[in-house]
């Protein structure tokens, strides 16, 4: 088993469209709700990191920094916007914004605090206390094939066939092929029940995502309560020590992006780039 917990790697994001320079504007980093003042100093985005400061409204502040118009999604941009919504997730619960929220004025700002502050506020009840976990399972396919030749008489005896058989093996290719990709479903299914079902009593939610390439069998997210982070942890700790023929990647804790990840679609709040 290889586990990386704490790994970091950027968000997903939206890709801002290109704009020519202008007057500067705020970038929205996450909504909070108030609290102690957050001193951060010049950790956000930008060639020379921005200051990053609160505007707040009511019960809720919105993770700030001056920024010019012109915002692309650069590696070095993308990581900044996860630096900052980290290090108020260290103190408070937030909803992290998409990459790319811009904002012409500290009055556009207020405008979406005031626009969607209930909404925000429950979410933000919803999520309090609670982090993002990721975890990405992979398997040997190569050797998964070869042991499940091993086990299926089937497979085994289709297997012998191909190698045998003279002439055409159209027919024995394809009736391979269709059972071999039945059986791998199937086994990849059962290790998705056993790994979701026994991290489910130390999660509140899980979220799959797209699977990316032949040898990854789960790409999820889950949602964990602060009070039940090591119990996940161990989870997936004996879940690695008994499906040893199985990879499991780790990573976190992150803001709850896959739960809370806001994207703004406001008719009275008007971004930068509109």
């Amino acid at each position: 088993m290889a586990t990386a917990h704490a790994s970091r790697k950027p968000p997903r994001h939206k890709a801002a469209p290109h704009r020519p320079p202008a007057r500067g504007g705020k970038y929205v980093y996450c909504i909070a709700p108030q609290g102690e003042p957050l001193e951060m100093g010049r950790i956000g985005i930008g060639q020379t990191p921005s200051g990053v400061f609160t505007v707040p409204y009511q019960q809720l502040v919105a993770v700030v920094s001056d920024v010019p118009r012109a915002l692309e999604p650069t590696r070095e941009n993308v990581l900044a916007h996860q630096r900052v919504t980290e290090a108020v997730m260290a103190r408070r619960t937030v909803l992290p914004l998409a990459f790319g929220s811009v904002f012409r004025s500290r009055k556009e700002v207020l405008d979406l605090l005031r626009s969607a502050h209930d909404a925000f506020g429950e979410v933000l009840a919803k999520m309090k206390d609670k982090l993002e976990l990721g975890l990405k399972v992979l398997w040997d396919r190569e050797e998964i094939i070869r042991e499940i030749e091993s086990e299926d008489p089937a497979i085994r005896r289709l297997r012998s066939e191909i190698s045998h058989q003279k002439g055409s093996t159209y027919f024995a290719r394809t009736q391979y092929g269709r059972l071999l990709e039945a059986t791998l479903h199937a086994r990849s299914e059962r290790y998705a029940r056993d790994i979701f079902g026994a991290l489910r009593p130390v999660s509140v939610a899980a979220r799959s995502r797209k699977l990316l390439g032949e040898k990854m069998i789960i790409n999820a997210a889950f949602l964990v309560s602060r009070e039940r982070e090591k119990a996940f942890d161990r989870q997936v700790r004996e879940l690695g020590e008994r499906l040893r023929e199985l990879t499991f990647r780790y990573t976190g804790p992150w803001p709850p992006y896959s739960f809370a990840n806001i994207r703004l679609n406001l008719e009275r709040v008007r971004p930068a780039h509109t």
